[in-house]
């Protein structure tokens, strides 16, 4: 056997385990599918008030601020992306940018947060509550639900920011850096969702 068909066997095992890595831990996975089950039930459920009274909805949708639905889409993409990069960093043995990234996810998380008050309290000063009408039960719930999502990942952003300041990981550190950054995502998913769901469906 020559020394190039050596280094690809030794080689291959390596590769074959990245390409069929699941990241974070089983538990994580579990909590992330219920709760998207959750949800996907929830989505049902407004299509099928909505089915009902197609008229009221489309009215109520146009009092909502899409540019602020849209600009949280754009802010939750963006943390995302420096995610993946802080992981992939980690999981590299490199995490020296990791701490920015994560911090840089956080700003994006907060600032989704800021909008969120500003257009809660728009609606509420305008007299819109969950009780004005089914469409706004929704809105309201829906959002609301997501935002406490988005709460509960700031606070595990927040933990890997602290551990990505440590210079190696374990395997066992590395599945919950992963399985963190795979609940952002979820965040991330949900919200993908549910701003065209609730802010553009017509």
């Amino acid at each position: 056997m020559s020394a190039t068909q050596v280094a690809h066997s030794a080689m291959a095992p390596d590769e074959g385990v990245r390409r069929n890595h699941v990241p974070g831990e089983a538990g994580i996975w579990i909590f992330i599918l219920g709760d998207m089950g959750i949800f996907a039930v929830l989505f049902a459920t407004f299509l099928v008030y909505r089915s009902k009274d197609v008229a009221l909805f489309d009215d109520s949708q146009q009092h909502l601020n899409t540019t602020f639905g849209l600009i949280n889409t754009l802010l939750l993409l963006a943390s995302s992306m420096l995610v993946v990069l802080a992981v992939s960093a980690v999981r590299k043995g490199t995490p020296r940018p990791a701490p920015l990234l994560i911090a840089g996810a956080i700003g994006c998380g907060l600032a989704f947060s800021v909008l969120k008050v500003v257009e809660y309290t728009g609606k509420i000063d305008a007299g819109i509550t969950p009780q004005t009408n089914t469409f706004y039960m929704f809105y309201f719930l829906l959002t609301g639900l997501h935002w406490f999502h988005l709460l509960l990942g700031l606070a595990v952003l927040s933990y890997l920011l602290v551990s990505a300041r440590r210079d190696r990981h374990d395997a066992r550190q590395l599945a919950w850096f992963e399985g963190g950054g795979c609940f952002w995502h979820m965040v991330d998913l949900l919200w993908i969702v549910l701003f065209p769901l609730i802010y553009l469906l017509n």
